[in-house]
């Protein structure tokens, strides 16, 4: 392996037995060590040999991206024990199908039915508060008067010829729920529409009910229209069904609401019994999937990514042959030979595979080996540009002078320490932290450059132990080596006094490590001379103005 260069590579032919080509390629795909050419540039995506093979780990691929978002809904952990498992047989894919297709049937009945019944739950929920609240619009707590009589005198004139016009009215109502946001315009639509001919009592559920359909909490109220005419009716009906209001029938009689209420609570309890039995059968079948969906994902892809490869060989005339090209390391052609063999015993073919090395003028792909310290580095150097084959790789440099450039421009021991402590941690669990498969990009550019991170926070120690800053703070660790040799009234007052740094008047020896802190003294100094003049200039630039 060669750090400073790219790796020799050679493009070899590749003579694979139709029966071998499966298992070869898994073998070939562990490695990863080849690029193969695509020999059927001119022949669509959809009209290659094993087009139907890649359909159905497509659709093994959806079936498992639901259950898997399924458990996530649940909360179920999903078990990786860090396995990789290798590619199944050809046979093998009917019975991952199978075994998919069962579950994803069974999956979306059972949701079905726990939607039907909490749809049913949420319709008797509803109607349970609205006999609730429509006792209290129905009957009143104090006077005699009943609450037909006062909404009477609400929607009749109080005028006793047309009362006596009017004789005895019928009033009619309706009850229903509706979103509790959507109350404000719904109260303005009835009146502008029904010319105030209506009257309208709402009253909020404190509880949040559960959306079947989304399963998300809304807050709704219960509302009573009452009215006269069958006119009016119709024309409330509408409104409601415009503003999405459910309506739910409310006898008139006490006794046939107290009857209605004590058979809406037998069901709750019913459907509620009915519920908990179909969520703990759901539990059950996510938690059985999630044990071994790792698993099934890395086989899945494992097979799709085998049949994209076959897809880019060519048959030979007697159907019997696949013909792929390749590039390949010269340094690891004995271990794709020995990979070959593998493959070809496991398919049960005699017909040995057979692996020819090419001349070809072509310039062949650029192959740097990395490890899981430099492949950060590589990448790092690789966003900038790929270089050409067999160039020299200034990726094994990168490794010190980036990090080495970072410390210089971001020299603090504080930050520096914070930056290693994070990038340590990440490098000590990493086999932890790999193994959850965290999709976040930026988690996974954090993961990937720890190695870059633990480096460039070391740097930064290095250099703002060098700086002497901490924090934007000085460290006073030996003492200051400094020594004054003039009185305090001497400094005060002779405004051309300098003190030469070189001399050994002032500075015993040399200071051990860093920079002395009495920098820090003469860096304040100059700041607030720097302030001195700027605040005496603007002072000018005002009076300035003001004269003129």
């Amino acid at each position: 392996m060669s750090l400073f260069r790219s790796e020799d590579m050679a493009l070899c032919q590749l003579f694979l037995q139709s029966e071998a080509a499966y298992s070869c390629v898994s073998e070939l795909g562990e490695l990863g060590l080849l690029q193969f050419r695509d020999l059927n540039p001119d022949v669509n995506a959809f009209q290659r040999k094993f087009v139907n093979e890649v359909r159905r780990c497509d659709e093994m691929e959806r079936k498992l991206r639901y259950l898997e978002k399924e458990i996530r809904k649940d909360g179920i952990p999903m078990l990786d024990t860090g396995e990789n498992p290798e590619a199944p047989q050809p046979r093998e894919m009917i019975d991952l199908e199978a075994t998919f297709e069962k579950l994803e049937n069974e999956l979306r009945e059972v949701n079905q039915n726990a939607e039907a019944l909490k749809r049913n739950y949420l319709e008797l929920t509803e109607l349970k508060h609205i006999l609730r609240k429509t006792q209290v619009f129905f009957d009143e707590q104090e006077g005699g008067s009943s609450a037909t009589e006062s909404m009477t005198r609400a929607l009749i004139p109080d005028d006793s010829i047309a009362r006596q016009a009017a004789g005895p009215v019928q009033l009619g109502f309706v009850a229903g729920v509706i979103l509790r946001e959507r109350i404000p315009p719904f109260e303005r639509m009835l009146w502008r529409a029904c010319r105030g001919n209506v009257f309208l009592r709402q009253a909020e559920i404190e509880t949040p009910l559960e959306d079947p359909a989304t399963s998300d909490q809304v807050h709704k109220s219960v509302f009573i229209i009452f009215f006269q005419g069958d006119q009016l009716k119709s024309r409330v009906k509408k409104i409601c069904e415009g503003f999405r209001a459910t309506l739910y029938p409310c006898p008139e009689a006490p006794s046939d609401r107290r009857e209605m209420a004590m058979g809406v609570m037998t069901r709750i309890e019913d459907l509620n019994t009915v519920l908990n039995q179909t969520q703990d059968h759901r539990h059950r079948v996510l938690a059985a999937a999630a044990k071994n969906i790792t698993n099934w994902f890395i086989k899945v892809r494992k097979i799709k990514a085998i049949y994209h490869t076959l897809n880019l060989f060519n048959l030979d005339v007697t159907q019997k042959c696949l013909i792929a090209e390749c590039w390949v390391p010269t340094e690891d052609l004995e271990q794709i030979q020995l990979a070959l063999r593998r493959g070809t015993e496991r398919s049960g073919s005699s017909v040995p595979p057979i692996l020819n090395r090419m001349d070809t003028l072509e310039n062949p792909p650029t192959y740097n080996k990395t490890n899981k310290f430099t492949s950060g580095f590589q990448h790092l150097v690789d966003a900038y540009g790929v270089a050409s084959y067999r160039e020299a790789n200034p990726a094994p440099y990168t490794i010190i002078t980036f990090p080495f450039l970072f410390a210089v421009m971001f020299g603090d021991l504080g930050h520096g320490i914070l930056m290693a402590s994070f990038a340590a941690y990440l490098v000590i669990k990493e086999r932890t932290l790999g193994a959850k498969k965290i999709q976040s990009d930026v988690w996974n550019i954090f993961f990937g450059g720890r190695y870059i991170i633990l480096l460039m926070g070391l740097f930064s120690m290095y250099t703002g132990m060098m700086y002497n800053d901490v924090f934007s703070k000085s460290l006073n660790i030996f003492g200051s080596n400094w020594r004054n040799n003039y009185d305090e009234s001497t400094l005060m007052n002779s405004k051309a006094l300098q003190l030469d740094p070189n001399s050994t008047a002032y500075f015993k020896y040399p200071y051990p490590f860093g920079l002395d802190p009495i920098w820090q003294v003469g860096l304040i100094f100059f700041m607030l001379e720097g302030l001195k003049f700027i605040q005496t200039i603007s002072i000018r630039l005002l009076r300035t103005r003001s004269s003129s």
